[in-house]
């Protein structure tokens, strides 16, 4: 898919972003509904004069939703995993659902190559692939 170069830690922090690719899509629904119902208050202004966060407070809930880092890092996330995916073909995705999404992992690389139709390595620079592209969509090296 890209001819760029990541570093091992990278490709190793992009498996594990597969890996809890539902676990995130859940904690940004929680962080929203934290959010929108008020739950907890992140004051980054400790010691600070007035804020300048506008007084309604509709304009405070839009304006935690649009600044939010927590909640940006994640949805930057699962948009760069849901663009590559949704750009796969089907044999792809269904490696990514083999390999990523499905709980408990029974299955080696061995049997998703089987599943799939394909070799081993084959699978495996699938994989590669898929991974680099995600890297190189988050701009991550």
């Amino acid at each position: 898919m890209s001819a760029i170069k990541i570093r091992k830690g990278t490709f190793q922090h992009v498996e594990s972003e597969l890996y809890a690719y539902h676990d995130t899509k859940r904690e940004i629904e929680r962080i929203k509904i934290d959010i929108l119902h008020g739950v907890g208050s992140s004051d980054e202004n400790i010691g600070g004069g007035k804020s300048n966060l506008p007084g309604d407070p509709t304009g405070k809930k839009a304006t935690r939703l649009t600044s939010d880092k927590r909640l940006m890092h994640l949805e930057a996330i699962t948009e760069a995993v849901d663009s590559v995916v949704s750009r796969l073909a089907d044999e792809k995705r269904e490696l990514i659902r083999l390999k990523y999404w499905t709980r408990p992992q029974t299955l080696t690389w061995d049997g998703i190559a089987l599943q799939l139709n394909v070799s081993r390595r084959q699978a495996i620079n699938w994989r590669d692939g898929i991974v680099y592209a995600i890297a190189e969509r988050t701009g991550w090296k």
